[in-house]
């Protein structure tokens, strides 16, 4: 079987987190007999055509280089609600992939096209490929929320997911956040592969460290964390991973307001080698986001055997068992939160425990190798209903 895989999101280089989990499934299909080619958009300083773990990856341009930022950082939304730069950089962007998708499929000839995030790539994908010839469409949490905003893109996702004929998401909550947009939709929960070969435990874990991994902004949560731990009795260190697209400055003052900056340590977006290392040494993760489409971070923690502290919110209700894998919390509840990590910081292993029976439900759930039998069997169903229909 060949699949085209389509994502705007997509590593940059081999240790690359920026889409990362798109990669791991497409290496992981060869042991099912699939063979992926993936298309994304151009960005600075990157080649036309290179393969990474054998997987062919053909970048295309749709915009003045100078224009080509939309891709990579998480940033989109914000840059098209900015300025009409980016707003022509988007037609591009949609134009472009359309243009590559048909080319792609004419050279490839692709049992099954596989498109990442509805939007860009899924509105591309509908208005390129001929009525009836397989699509599948994966949300992984940030384009459902756009969905769900207005009118125009509830539009969009409708007749996106109506042309798919297979629809999937990571979590449960946005197979709701689906049906919801979607009446009569039935999105099938199958979350993304992670490289369970680095995201092992090992070494001895530091005593009184958390970690925190992401954007600096609401939706993640760091404003919540850094008023858990001015309420927290214990003052541990906290080491802070920058997400692509954020900046430091707003969220140092308001340390500096609190009187917790001298527990940060900020560290820039790590390749995933260097991420591995963390999980290993701190204690526990924080993670207090807001309708988060999975949380691929918890997952990653949990195989290096980090207990983790979260938000019942979005995803991670899928990933985190309370009291046995981690603690929830109510969310945007800064006083629990703050219990909960003086909680965790008391225990006499520090959730050592929580940290070893979440590594097994992670491996269950997430490992290459069963996530990737659960695409192939779902590709191979899309094509035998593509077929029947």
């Amino acid at each position: 079987m060949k699949v085209l895989c389509v994502a705007h999101s997509y590593p940059r280089y081999p240790a690359d987190p920026v889409g990362s989990f798109v990669l791991r499934l497409a290496v992981a299909l060869r042991e099912q007999g699939v063979e992926v080619r993936t298309l994304a958009p151009m960005a600075a300083g990157l080649p036309t055509d290179e393969s990474y773990e054998g997987i062919p990856v053909h970048r295309y341009h749709y915009a003045p280089a100078a224009w080509e930022t939309l891709a990579y950082t998480g940033t989109m939304a914000g840059q098209v609600r900015a300025g009409w730069t980016a707003k022509a950089a988007l037609l591009g962007l949609l134009w472009s992939t359309r243009t590559e998708i048909r080319r792609a499929v004419r050279e490839f000839q692709p049992d099954l096209v596989h498109v990442h995030w509805w939007f860009p790539g899924g509105v591309a994908a509908a208005w390129a490929l001929p009525r009836g010839s397989p699509l599948m469409v994966t949300s992984h949490g940030s384009d459902l929320v756009v969905a769900a905003q207005g009118r125009v893109g509830k539009a969009l996702y409708q007749r996106v997911a109506r042309r798919a004929t297979s629809v999937t998401v990571v979590s449960s909550w946005l197979a709701a956040k689906a049906q919801a947009l979607v009446p009569g939709l039935d999105p099938v929960v199958a979350p993304m592969p992670i490289a369970t070969s680095l995201f092992q435990p090992g070494g001895l874990r530091a005593q009184n460290r958390l970690l925190f991994v992401g954007k600096l902004n609401r939706q993640k949560g760091f404003a919540f964390l850094l008023d858990a731990l001015a309420q927290a009795r214990h003052k541990p260190v906290i080491d802070v991973v920058v997400g692509v697209g954020s900046e430091r400055t707003e969220a140092e003052a308001e340390a500096n307001r609190l009187g917790v900056a001298g527990q940060l340590n900020w560290h820039p977006l790590l390749e995933q080698p260097a991420l591995a290392e963390l999980y290993r040494r701190c204690t526990a993760l924080v993670m207090p986001a807001i309708d988060e489409g999975l949380g691929m971070v918890a997952a990653e923690a949990m195989l290096c055997e980090m207990p983790v502290i979260a938000f019942a919110s979005g995803g991670l209700t899928d990933i985190i068992t309370p009291e046995r894998t981690g603690l929830l919390v109510p969310p945007e509840d800064v006083t629990a939160l703050a219990a909960a990590i003086d909680r965790l910081l008391e225990l006499p292993d520090q959730g050592a425990a929580m940290g070893r029976e979440g590594r097994l439900a992670a491996l269950a759930r997430f490992s290459p190798e069963a996530a990737a039998a659960r695409y192939a069997d779902l590709y191979r169903a899309a094509c035998r209903g593509s077929r029947a229909g």
